[in-house]
């Protein structure tokens, strides 16, 4: 081995001794260790604890009390009334006392709609508001979780280009410390050592900009999964193969489609049920009494039971009712199958997204591979004397675009492999 590649390799080492003292170190003096998760752990952390999801839970409570509530016609209704009634005097004639001057009575009514079509039609459409609400739950939890899983991926992205940005200023200072090394010695040149000073500072300011990346991109993912802090992601995350179906049935598993169905599917049962303001009422009631003291013409005891039926002739209001809910049928049928064909280009264009980019990946892994061969024959040819610095420097810029275009392409491909199981509805 020649002195040159001894100097080379003695800093070289050095360098990697640093390095690893640094990795081992604490993040920053006085901050808290970092909380790192995994794939899984960030997407069901951000699906329990983002508080989108408890407004969908109590949306999903406020349904089911209204349904409750409608559910009510079924059930009798019952109150009771205590009166007292006090004179100026008692009324009466030929010493007969027909009004008590203090009289207290007692009632109890209890009434059941015995045909009510318009209240038992709003327990229909409350039951389907119920099913709505839960769409839309399901939905704001893909929501929270696409997005969750998208900030751990661009975490992943951004530490695995800030690696590379370490090991670019490594490579480089260990040229600077060796063109200072032949310098001294008296075998160098100034301008090569200028070349390798300059190469280092550039290296060094692409460091700070890699882990400036990353710090925003775990602040984002401790956002998504609602920690005190940013969070850093641990582990390649599992992102399954899917295949495009051949049907339509992927359809009715995306919640957005899920939701808008539920929509039409209620709005069209409020236009069937338009007929109903048309319908009579029938209320049974029976209303048990107590009066003490009793008058001449009225007993203590009494009821009366009463069967009521109350039929609509005119309501001027209710053919423009039945327009506007025509209106919001159409218009929810509109948004579904409008939402349908953008489904299916979603479908497709995410599945030859994925095609495409697993072509790009093994491209630019071959690219970036050959970069690094060309980069270890320049450092070579270097210390033998046999090319200057230029190349060197060169190779690495080509090197470290060739790992940065990898890493991009790796990501990108996790990211449409994603796209793909969300436009299947089968993420999270």
């Amino acid at each position: 081995m020649s002195r040159h590649a001894v100097i080379l390799a003695a800093a070289l080492t050095a360098l990697a001794l640093v390095s690893a003292a640094h990795a081992q170190a604490p993040e920053r003096a006085g901050e808290p260790a970092l909380e790192r998760l995994t794939f899984e752990e960030a997407v069901n952390r951000a699906m329990t604890e983002n508080p989108n999801v408890g407004e969908a839970s109590q949306a999903i409570l406020k349904a089911q009390a209204l349904l409750d509530d409608a559910g009510s016609v079924f059930l009798p209704f019952a109150y009771g009334n205590v009166a007292t009634t006090l004179l100026d005097e008692a009324r009466g004639f030929d010493e007969n006392i027909v009004q008590p001057r203090t009289q207290t009575a007692f009632s109890l009514t209890v009434s059941y709609a015995v045909f009510d079509a318009v209240r038992w039609a709003r327990r229909r459409h409350a039951e389907d508001d119920v099913i709505t609400a839960r769409a839309a739950a399901r939905e704001t939890r893909q929501h929270i979780a696409v997005v969750a899983a998208q900030a751990f991926l661009a975490v992943i992205a951004a530490e695995q280009q800030s690696a590379i940005a370490v090991r670019n200023r490594e490579t480089a200072q260990a040229l600077e410390d060796y063109a200072r090394a032949r310098l001294e010695a008296g075998q160098g040149s100034r301008l090569n050592h200028v070349r390798a000073v300059q190469q280092r500072a550039t290296a060094d300011s692409l460091v700070q900009i890699a882990e400036l990346a990353v710090h925003g991109a775990q602040e984002a993912l401790g956002v998504a999964v609602f920690a005190p802090g940013r969070v850093g992601a641990s582990g390649e995350p599992y992102l399954p193969p899917a295949v495009a179906p051949k049907d339509d049935a992927w359809l009715e598993e995306r919640p957005d489609v899920q939701r808008s169905t539920a929509e039409l599917r209620a709005r069209d049962r409020i236009v069937d049920d338009s007929w109903k303001s048309w319908a009579p009422t029938a209320t049974a009631s029976f209303s048990p009494r107590y009066v003490t003291p009793a008058g001449l013409f009225e007993p203590s005891k009494t009821w009366r039971a009463v069967l009521q039926l109350d039929i609509p002739l005119f309501d001027g209001s209710l053919g423009a009712t039945k327009a506007a809910r025509i209106a919001d049928r159409e218009t929810a049928r509109l948004r579904l199958d409008g939402l349908r064909a953008e489904a299916r280009s979603e479908l497709r264009q995410a599945s030859e997204a994925v095609r495409r980019n697993e072509a790009i990946v093994t491209s630019t892994r071959e690219a970036a591979q050959a970069a690094i061969d060309a980069l270890q024959i320049s450092e070579i040819a270097y210390r033998e004397g046999a090319t200057t610095n230029v190349e060197v420097v060169q190779a690495q810029q080509a090197a470290r675009n060739g790992e940065i275009g990898a890493v991009v392409a790796e990501n990108r491909l996790r990211q449409v492999r994603l796209d793909l199981l969300v436009a299947l509805g089968q993420f999270p």
